[in-house]
This record gives C-alpha cells, sequence and structure tokens, in this order.
C-alpha cells in the first residue's frame, strides 16, 4: 500500500528530502513531531523581535526598541512549548536570552533597518505549479530604493561555506519564484542575513537561476512521489543526524519505523 503524498512542498520540506529522504517522510508524511531544541527556539524569539521590530515606524527602530521588542517576544514565548518543554533551568534560561540579545544586536551591523521599506512580514505565499502546491513563509518581503521587490530571510546559524552557499540559497530562490508567479515581478535580489557571523549572502535572480528552481521542484516532487508508491524512503547518515529528533523511529539508529506507521495511521483513523 503507497504512502500518502504530501500536501505541498515549501523550501525546508525540499532540504529536508534531499538531506534525508527518511526524515522527510517522518515529518512531512507521518507527521512525527520533532522534540523543541534550544537552537531552533531561539531562532523562532529573534525572528519574532525582528518581527515586532518592522511592525515601528522606520524612525524609531533602534537598537533601544529592539531590546524591548525581544523583551516583549520573551513574555509572549514563555507559554509556548516549543519553550516550556525545553525545561530550561534558571541559568540555561539566562543564556538563552543573552544569546538571543547578542544576535539581534549583530543585526544592526548588516543593515540600518530604518532604510528598510517592507510591504510584508512573515509573509505566507502559496501556488500551483505544473500540478504541484508550493507554499512558502517570506521573513521580509520589502522594496529597494528602486521599487524593486527583495526578498530577507534571516538565519540565527553559522554561515556556511562555499560548498553549502548555493544549498542555503535554493531556500530564496524558491521564494523569488513564489513572488514572481504571484506578483509578475522577480525580485531584484535575494538575501540571507546570518546574524551570529555576521554575514550577508545575496544573490541576484535570472532566467537560468528560476528554471533552475522549477526543474530542481519538479524532479523533487517526482522522487517523492515514487518514494511514496513504493514505501521507499531511505536514510542517508551524516552529520545532520546529530541534530536529528527521530532517531526513535530509524532503521540506522536501531530505531523501529513500524512506529512511525502507527503515528501516521492514528492521525488519519
Amino acid at each position: 500500500m503507497a504512502l500518502p503524498l504530501p500536501t505541498s512542498l515549501s523550501p525546508s520540506k525540499v532540504t529536508s528530502f534531499t538531506d534525508c529522504a527518511l526524515a522527510f517522510r517522518f515529518s512531512a508524511i507521518d507527521r512525527l513531531p520533532a522534540p523543541p531544541s534550544v537552537a531552533a527556539t531561539r531562532g523562532s524569539l529573534v525572528h519574532a523581535a525582528l518581527e515586532r521590530l518592522f511592525t515601528l515606524e522606520p524612525a524609531v527602530r533602534t537598537r533601544a526598541a529592539a531590546t524591548v521588542c525581544l523583551a516583549e517576544a520573551i513574555d509572549a514565548l514563555e507559554d509556548d512549548p516549543e519553550y516550556t518543554m525545553l525545561e530550561l533551568d534558571d541559568e540555561a534560561r539566562a543564556t538563552f536570552c543573552s544569546d538571543a540579545a547578542t544576535l539581534l544586536d549583530k543585526y544592526f551591523l548588516l543593515e540600518d533597518p530604518t532604510t528598510i521599506t517592507p510591504i510584508g512580514i512573515e509573509l505566507k505565499l502559496e501556488v500551483e505549479l505544473a500540478g504541484v502546491h508550493l507554499r512558502g513563509i517570506i521573513d521580509r518581503l520589502e522594496l529597494d530604493a528602486d521599487g524593486a521587490l527583495v526578498v530577507t530571510d534571516y538565519k540565527t546559524g553559522r554561515a556556511p561555506g562555499e560548498r553549502q552557499e548555493q544549498q542555503r540559497l535554493a531556500g530564496v530562490a524558491f521564494y523569488s519564484l513564489l513572488c514572481e508567479r504571484l506578483f509578475g515581478r522577480r525580485p531584484a535580489r535575494v538575501q540571507l542575513l546570518y546574524l551570529a557571523d555576521p554575514v550577508a549572502i545575496i544573490s541576484i535572480p535570472t532566467d537560468r537561476s528560476t528554471r533552475g528552481v522549477e526543474r530542481k521542484l519538479a524532479a523533487v516532487w517526482t522522487a517523492v512521489e515514487r518514494a511514496c508508491e513504493r514505501e521507499d524512503f531511505r536514510p542517508n547518515p551524516s552529520r545532520l543526524c546529530d541534530w536529528c529528533g527521530f532517531k526513535a523511529y530509524c532503521p540506522s539508529f536501531g530505531g523501529d519505523i513500524g512506529l512511525a506507521d502507527a503515528h501516521r495511521l492514528q492521525l488519519t483513523a
């Protein structure tokens, strides 16, 4: 019996499938809950603070205002399971908040937020392309000085090496494609702002790069369809396994994949 197809593709799902097909199955098809991590939750917190910052008028988007935004975001996070399940003690909580504050402060080394003209924050986009439902959330969509679109994505981890740089840019290239399909305008540039380093990685979308994204999405979807039909999602052990929350289900770590089947069937019962 074939596995059900996922309802959509997003940048994170594409990355998940290319990194490890079995991890993709666990999250996108079996819909197993992934345990929260300090790094991911800290990233969510910093994103929330920046979202609040850009709701303010440009002139008051200062470091002091960002500190207030972070405090508000921390208060809002207190009862969120993503945070409470971390079970941080007082010392770990202080470190968690301090690290988030450092990342937010480094953001100001990358750009001056008073000069940014956002037209969408945490913007949800969806489009059908060749029978595939694509969806994504853009951290920030803005207009540059010439009125052209710019896609910006915040990253709270370390910047990638040269080998991984193009793979990371594929995510914002996906967003560029969504913008072009929905708004009829190709963004003038897409950029990843790595706050920890801090460094900006910028790419200019072209006809060639856009076609490349379309081909990759088609290839990934075809591979997902084939894997679902054959029930053949294979693990790809790598250093990424150190951060994987699905080891209890993964045969590569002595896990029981049958538990994933049981969870999926329970959800559809």
